[in-house]
């Protein structure tokens, strides 16, 4: 049986946004004024000095873009689970709340609302790349992949 979908009638008052909804502007910068953001040479060096990189992208944009050599893999449909310290899914290094975490993405728009989460979940020094991978290419920064400019 198939029971036909009805819009509630306060959503047939046309296109004015529910009462307490914010854009995806805003959301995104509530997100990015919690964090300390780096720049893609900050990123580097602080991965350097032992903070977990962490590449959200899907496989399909890694392969078509590149990748950056020691950056953790976990894509954005999981990221919680793997770096909540309470999870039984989370990855063996995420065991403490003051784990330095430093996400990136394409081009720094999922990646803030990414380390934003991660706060929300306690890791407290989460954060993101500033233009991510488009950028740490663009800054010359170890990648491999395709080798095609990024726009």
């Amino acid at each position: 049986m198939v029971i036909p979908f009805r819009q509630p009638r306060s959503s047939c008052r046309g296109p004015r946004p529910p009462a307490g909804s914010r854009s995806i502007d805003a959301i995104l910068a509530g997100a990015r004024a919690r964090l300390c953001r780096l720049d893609p040479e900050a990123a580097h060096l602080a991965h350097r000095l032992g903070a977990v990189l962490v590449d959200i992208r899907p496989a399909a944009q890694r392969g078509a873009t590149g990748a950056v050599p020691g950056a953790l893999i976990v894509e954005r449909n999981v990221l919680e689970w793997r770096f909540d310290p309470r999870s039984g899914s989370r990855l063996p290094i995420a065991d403490r709340y003051d784990l330095p975490v430093i996400v990136f993405c394409q081009e720094g728009y999922t990646s803030s609302l990414a380390a934003a989460a991660l706060q929300d979940l306690g890791l407290y020094r989460a954060t993101d790349v500033v233009g991510g991978f488009v950028a740490w290419r663009l800054a010359g920064l170890p990648a491999f992949g395709p080798a095609r400019m990024l726009a």
